[in-house]
């Protein structure tokens, strides 16, 4: 069984427990048709599939209620009501809010904005939780030099330029996401190209003050920067370049200093690296609802749903 598939196992367990709901508001998709078929047979969860020709069973009155509740103190404006009441991520994302699904995934056929806007819309951010971001579970064909497999990267779809602060709550965000989803103790590498003041630049600034307010929040896992790459995951080149790391050149954890190096090493991972990238997977909303690249394949719609089941 590689990793992804001990996720898979994992939501399959949940929903014959508590029967995990998942909605995909894009049934127009032969993708979404094809994943939820396999959700469905395979018991991973119980898919909920939307299209613009057919919202579902939950009465409108009720969604009038929610999303009248959602939007209070937001836009009012009767046209945008009625848009959100005959948009099928809208319905999703109210249905999630009232309970009738634990869950959300579209992106197969919608721009990241698209999601993030219904989401934020609907559902909100989390207690406590300023920026809400994303991450992609990273599964390498072979183990990095430090041993790892299975990697977080972050954040890769939803904040362009965080300051130290969104950077650090960015980090343990993802930290808190990856022991969640793998059990495992979350070794998170704030990255950039310095290591350890072997540069000087306003982003490498930025990095290192991110490290340290981590450090005031004495966190429960293990964490260090800036770090390159190349410190963060091989353990040869850690001792050389940051033999004082609590990392060890076994990072799993990889946060990117911003949108621009996030998307592009997701993407080389994936293209030039043979990896299966699942996500972006939002983190930090009230209730789960993640994104797909417009790329996704029924593999990773059917990954997404199962992630979105153990969030919940």
């Amino acid at each position: 069984m590689n990793r992804l598939d001990a996720i898979l196992q994992r939501a399959t367990d949940l929903t014959a427990l508590t029967g995990r709901r998942i909605v995909l508001p894009e049934g127009e998709d032969p993708r979404i048709q094809a994943a939820a078929e396999i959700l469905r047979e395979r018991k991973i969860v119980q898919p909920i599939v939307l299209s613009a020709t057919d919202l579902g069973t939950v009465s409108r009155d009720r969604l009038t209620r929610e999303m009248d509740e959602a939007r209070s103190g937001k836009d009012s404006r009767p046209e945008v009501h009625e848009r959100w009441l005959t948009d099928p991520l809208y319905v999703a994302a109210a249905m999630v809010r009232m309970g009738e699904a634990e869950g959300a995934v579209a992106g197969a056929c919608h721009a990241t904005s698209d999601i993030l806007r219904a989401a934020l819309q609907i559902l909100g951010a989390g207690e406590g939780v300023r920026t809400v971001s994303s991450f992609f579970m990273i599964e390498l064909p072979a183990p990095t030099a430090g041993g790892q497999r299975l990697l977080a990267f972050a954040d890769c779809g939803l904040v362009p330029s965080p300051d130290a602060a969104q950077l650090a709550e960015i980090a343990t965000a993802t930290a808190r996401s990856y022991r969640q989803l793998t059990d495992e103790q979350p070794k998170v590498a704030l990255l950039s190209f310095s290591t350890h003041g072997s540069a000087t630049d306003p982003s490498v600034t930025r990095v290192r003050e991110a490290r340290n307010l981590i450090a005031e929040q004495s966190p429960d896992f293990l964490f260090d920067g800036e770090l390159q790459l190349d410190a963060a995951i091989v353990p040869e080149v850690a001792a050389t370049k940051a033999n004082a790391s609590p990392l060890e050149g076994q990072a799993n954890v990889l946060i990117f200093p911003d949108l621009n190096s996030g998307n592009i090493g997701y993407k080389l991972a994936e293209r030039l690296g043979g990896a299966q990238a699942v996500g972006p997977l939002v983190q930090g909303l009230r209730a789960p609802f993640n994104d797909l690249s417009r790329g996704a394949t029924v593999d990773d719609i059917v990954m997404a749903a199962a992630i979105a089941a153990v969030q919940a």
